[in-house]
């Protein structure tokens, strides 16, 4: 008799995928210069949005969360600032570009990556959904949130400097 696969056995083998294709992109747009999509970047900060006033409702309801949560917003305008100020907006082709600091980027991605190991190698995996989140993860989240949000926001202002068409040569 054949076996039927069910969405749930599937799982356990699309979540490593989905991670490494998510790690791609993050990594991908760190590097080089990025063409401009503004209704990508709406949609984008429309969505971090949404994640950050959850990420709130989180910080009130989960016990001892809202500090860390606090200080990992802090650090996350902070790391938004220093990254904005090192990106540089161009026009290239015809094209709005910008190019991101690396390092900002890469530091971001790098604290996402071992917070996941370290939480899937301590039991945390699948089955940790249903645990309470931890403080360190959620203000990790809130870090990220908020240089998302500020680097954005910061993006779209940068882009509107440029103008809607390239300068005459």
């Amino acid at each position: 008799m054949p076996m039927i696969l069910q969405p749930n056995h599937m799982l356990p083998y699309a979540m490593p995928v989905l991670m490494a294709w998510v790690f791609y992109r993050r990594v991908r747009r760190n590097f080089g210069p990025q063409a401009w999509k503004p209704k990508r970047t709406w949609l984008r900060l429309a969505l971090v949005a949404c994640v950050a006033l959850l990420l709130l409702a989180a910080a009130v309801f989960v016990p001892h969360a809202l500090l860390p949560m606090a200080g990992g917003a802090v650090v996350g305008v902070a790391l938004g600032w220093i990254g904005l100020r090192h990106t540089h907006a161009e026009w290239r082709n015809g094209v709005r570009t910008y190019i991101p600091n690396p390092w900002v980027g890469g530091v971001l991605t790098l604290a996402l990556a071992l917070r996941l190991v370290w939480r899937f190698a301590h039991g945390g995996g699948m089955q940790g959904v249903q645990q309470q989140p931890s403080v360190l993860t959620m203000s990790m989240a809130a870090a990220l949130v908020a240089y998302a949000l500020y680097y954005s926001i910061g993006l779209i202002r940068r882009m509107r400097m440029l103008g809607e068409h390239p300068p005459q040569a």
